[in-house]
């Protein structure tokens, strides 16, 4: 039996991840393909992505017939399975979004639909039912603008050819031919209809009980004025109980329309107002808020800039940012926003990257070596080379090497991730809507019920009928609904602004719980570069001429380590006459020998000198070797003919941050901080010893370190793993929560961690890590909260201590409150 193992993306383009209904349609149709064994989706990833394995019989199908039947059969269900990512307007609130999802997953022909009360509705569908101009045609007859239906940070970034702002787009959407414009943009009064509806119901609301103590004035115009309130303050209400009804379903805009209507019946006209005045002004202070959190997502798109300037033959030309391409230079003047990402090619400055790796310190930024070179392909950028479209350049002029298309870039890339990660639903957003589903209904009964206590007790039906209007207003689970939305979001827009990406509630949540956190060694913890740590002098040898041979023996190697000699060397011995050697040969995997004047010198590990000849070192150079070692240190014997004149040490040495970093964690909580590391376990050891971490588990290899994950997730229940999202991939897909560092600049870090530390600086973590605490903390106090609320309020209103119009002031109240709670993770300071 043959293995074949295929890129995902490769085969369906458009599929956010492996999880994704289309990658089982497409194994379902393969495994079906005769000479077929078996098809899945591969536990190893391929630098982070996802891959599909073939089992298959060589002597029934080929390699090539493989990949050709996976290709052709990945483009049939791109072809019939579309998915879209939408930004609308009109949303008004949480129940709103959950109405509008459960309406269109009832379609047939969407698979999926996933909408966020920000605005954001992510959809699969078939395409051979439908297509977008239908799938648009259905979100407007939900009652909602579509001001461009491009995911949005092309829409956002696209605004650069256009002069007007973003609110003037509203007026420029198309509607098909024949299609009723039944959207009204939210109303006669635009955005804010329902504030300066619910205004009005209250202004109202207000005369005509003033009015009823006059006298001399009839009781039929407060009357009047409490039916004008009663149309104003119902009017979104009714709209969305009706809709909500006709589609077989029950929200809580329902039972406050019946109770409002019971107070009416009874002839409470002025409860009836109140509690529908003080519904809408809840539900329009609510949407109020969450714009507010939305708005601070948006203001990352609108970091673009609208124009660049483009350099062809010498001459500058001012151009839009869509108009780019891969190759164009262009030219970022002193203080100005820079247009694209891309490589410098002239000029040195500093850039404040802030906006989109939330560094508060400017980097400095240098020209690259080979302008000319096609940048585009390297993965490897240094990050002095490195620019951001967003970013802020310093006081020098630079030109900048166009590396990606506007729609590609890492601004372009994190806005559409933080969009996306909106209409992912947290574990406790799932349990709270579970929970209401059969809260709603079980609140229904006892209303009923409650209508026929006058039959058991001493009151009237009017009385009873009264209670039960009550408790109905009493019971609506409001507050629940936005508990945990608005806490998410508000996170999720806070953490962006400071350069973390978190996708959705689950990572944030499960970030906020956790104690133990797993760390990749190399990069992670430590430089990720080899350094010149030690140089011990033997014999009659001074540590300057060690040096001089040290370095001029390793500049003819390209070996890493050799690198580390000649560059740390020259260093310290700034600017001093350097030999020149000759003659190099490698000996694999112990060292080199090379001749330098008429000397021949090895410079090499104990394992080089035990096979060379019987020139062995000194039991007190060994002793010596083995003591650097064991600190963590790789070292260089050196022998010059048959004396041995020194030793070299060189050693990954940790980050600056790394200790203090590590101090910082465990003071909010985090218990346990372990490495895992392909190094020795020596080595493991004595990084760990330096710089604070619990445990340092060495030798293992990328499989391994998987196996380790899943042992720390049986001790520990969550456990996060801290790497570059590259190599480590496979360890983070099984961790509780997968964090990258430097993600800004690698595209496949950003796609498979589920938070993303755009900038490549450890001490970004414990950020991350409070801020989650805090969201998390945030969730459960508005839980309890409108939890404890509904609690208190249906026995007083059963046992008749509170009215409707206490009872709706306290619910309102509880749902406001539970917001701007929320709302306060948008002020989280570092």
């Amino acid at each position: 039996m043959g293995k074949l193992k295929i890129k995902i993306p490769l085969l369906l383009p458009e599929v956010p991840d492996e999880k994704d209904q289309c990658v089982y349609k497409l194994i379902q149709k393969l495994q079906e393909k005769k000479g077929m064994e078996k098809v899945h989706v591969a536990d190893e990833t391929d630098n982070g992505v996802p891959q599909l394995c073939f089992h298959y019989d060589p002597e029934v199908i080929s390699i090539h017939n493989i990949q050709k039947l996976a290709e052709q059969t990945g483009a049939e269900i791109t072809k019939k399975f579309g998915h879209k990512l939408i930004e609308v307007e009109g949303i008004r609130h949480t129940r709103h979004a959950r109405s509008i999802e459960r309406n269109l997953s009832n379609k047939a022909v969407i698979l999926e639909a996933s909408v966020s009360a920000s605005g954001m509705v992510r959809l699969e569908f078939d395409t051979a039912q439908t297509d977008e101009a239908e799938i648009l045609k259905t979100l407007r007859k939900e009652g909602l603008d579509i001001p461009d239906t491009q995911v949005s940070a092309e829409r956002f970034l696209r605004q650069a050819s256009k002069s007007e702002p973003y609110e003037s787009e509203e007026k420029e959407h198309d509607h098909e031919r024949g299609e009723d414009h039944d959207h009204s943009h939210g109303g006669i009064f635009g955005k804010n209809t329902e504030l300066i509806f619910s205004v009005i119901c209250g202004v109202l609301l207000g005369i005509g009980f003033g009015l009823s103590y006059v006298e001399t004035v009839p009781s039929w115009v407060s009357l009047s004025l409490y039916i004008g309130a009663y149309f104003f303050g119902g009017y979104f209400t009714a709209k969305e109980a009706i809709q909500t009804v006709a589609k077989g379903g029950f929200e809580i805009d329902f039972l406050m329309l019946v109770a409002a209507i019971g107070a009416a019946i009874l002839g409470e006209w002025a409860e009836g107002a109140l509690l529908l005045f003080l519904f809408s002004m809840g539900h329009a202070l609510e949407h109020y808020a969450m714009n507010k959190a939305r708005k601070s997502i948006a203001a990352l798109a609108e970091l673009a800039p609208k124009t660049a300037l483009l350099k062809r033959n010498g001459k500058t030309k001012e151009v839009g940012i869509e108009e780019l391409s891969i190759g164009d230079i262009i030219v970022v003047k002193p203080n100005s926003k820079i247009s694209a990402d891309g490589v410098v090619v002239s000029g040195t400055s500093s850039v404040n990257q802030a906006p989109i790796t939330g560094e508060s310190v400017p980097v400095d930024k240098a020209p690259v070596d080979d302008p000319d070179k096609d940048w585009s392909k390297e993965k490897d950028i240094k990050d002095e080379h490195r620019a951001f479209s967003g970013t802020i350049n310093g006081n020098n002029t630079l030109e900048i090497k166009v590396i990606k298309v506007a729609k590609d870039s890492t601004l372009s890339r994190l806005v559409k991730l933080v969009n996306e990660a909106q209409t992912q639903k947290s574990p406790t957003q799932q349990l709270t809507d579970k929970f209401e589903k059969y809260f709603v209904p079980a609140v229904l009964v006892l209303v009923v019920l409650l209508h026929f206590a006058f039959l058991v007790i001493d009151e009237t039906f009017s009385e009873s009928f009264y209670r039960a209007m009550a408790v109905l207003v009493a019971a609506s689970p409001c507050a629940l609904a936005i508990a945990t939305p608005s806490a998410v979001l508000s996170g999720v827009a806070r953490a962006a602004k400071s350069g973390v990406l978190i996708k959705g509630g689950r990572p944030l949540e499960d970030l906020g719980v956790l104690t133990a956190l797993a760390f990749d060694k190399t990069g992670t913890l430590t430089e990720g570069k080899p350094k010149l740590t030690e140089v011990v002098a033997l014999g009659e040898v001074n540590e300057e001429e060690l040096l001089k041979i040290a370095v001029a023996v390793e500049n003819l190697s390209d070996h890493p380590l050799a690198k580390a000699v000649v560059h740390d060397g020259k260093q310290r011995l700034k600017g001093a006459d350097i030999p020149e050697a000759k003659d190099l040969e490698a000996v694999l995997g112990k060292g080199i020998k090379a001749t330098l004047g008429s000397d021949k010198v090895y410079v090499g590990n104990l394992e080089l000198f035990e096979s060379l000849d019987d020139k062995k070192p000194s039991k007190e150079t060994e002793e010596k070797v083995k003591s650097l070692e064991s600190d963590g240190n790789t070292t260089m014997l050196i022998r010059q003919n048959d004396n041995y004149i020194g030793i070299i040490a060189l050693m990954d040495t940790p980050r600056e941050e790394a200790k203090n970093t590590l101090e910082q964690l465990k003071k909010i909580g985090i218990k346990r901080m372990i490495m895992l590391t392909g190094d020795n376990q020596k080595v493991a050891d004595a990084v760990a010893k330096e710089i604070g971490l619990t445990d340092a588990w060495g030798s293992l290899l990328p499989e391994e370190k998987v196996e380790a994950i899943q042992k720390l997730k049986e001790k520990e229940s969550k456990v996060a793993m801290v790497g570059d999202g590259v190599n480590d991939a496979p360890a983070m897909a099984n961790s509780t929560v997968g964090i990258a560092m430097g993600a800004a600049g690698s595209d496949v870090a950003l796609e498979t961690a589920d938070i993303a530390l755009m900038a490549d600086k450890l001490e970004t973590l414990p950020f991350a890590i409070g801020l989650s605490r805090k969201a998390k903390g945030i969730i459960k106090q508005n839980l309890w909260m409108s939890l404890g609320i509904v609690a208190l309020l249906i026995p007083a209103t059963v046992f008749g201590f509170a009215n409707i119009g206490v009872a709706v002031l306290i619910h309102e109240g509880s749902t406001l409150v539970v917001v701007f709670n929320a709302l306060r993770l948008l002020a989280y300071k570092k």
